[in-house]
């Protein structure tokens, strides 16, 4: 069985809806994942933006320690007011604090990859926190990722 993700929000290939835009929207996506690999624990996702202009890209969202059980978020659960699954864990985005930012490209830097992440993971807990940065996040995962699946949206701020 492959792992997959899908999302009735945004789609592979396709443009970032406004809703997922941080001056816009600033709602997370809706996502939904199959065939986790046998030994999954817990997930985690990510959405990432390697486009931006800072020399490391840009962390959008990091959420861990989801429990096995559970395959899907529902649209806005990383937003203020969001519903995550108990236990779950969101990290500080490069927006300098825990949940969901959505898309903010500089206008006229051109259109920007926005990465959705799941992560099978082969413990119940990775060791993150709220005040964690995305590269902890992705330190962590690295040594713990069975399989991930993603979705690639791109946005451009044309100003």
């Amino acid at each position: 069985m492959t792992f997959t993700l899908t999302s009735r929000d945004i789609q592979d290939g396709g443009v970032l809806p406004e809703a997922q835009v941080h001056a816009k929207g600033n709602t997370s996506p809706h996502l939904a994942w199959s065939g986790a690999p046998e030994g999954t624990k817990s997930y985690a996702v990510t959405c990432y933006d390697p486009d931006a202009p800072t020399g490391s890209g840009f962390w959008h969202w990091t959420v861990a320690n989801i429990p096995a059980d559970v395959t899907e978020l529902a649209t806005g659960a990383g937003s203020p007011g969001g519903d995550l699954p108990s236990g779950a864990v969101q990290g500080r985005t490069d927006f300098g604090q825990a949940g969901f930012g959505g898309a903010a490209p500089p206008p006229g830097h051109g259109p920007h990859r926005y990465i959705f992440t799941v992560f099978a993971v082969d413990v119940d807990r990775l060791d993150v926190t709220a005040d964690d940065s995305g590269a902890v996040f992705g330190f962590n995962l690295h040594f713990h990722t069975l399989a991930r699946a993603s979705i690639t949206a791109t946005y451009e701020n044309r100003g």
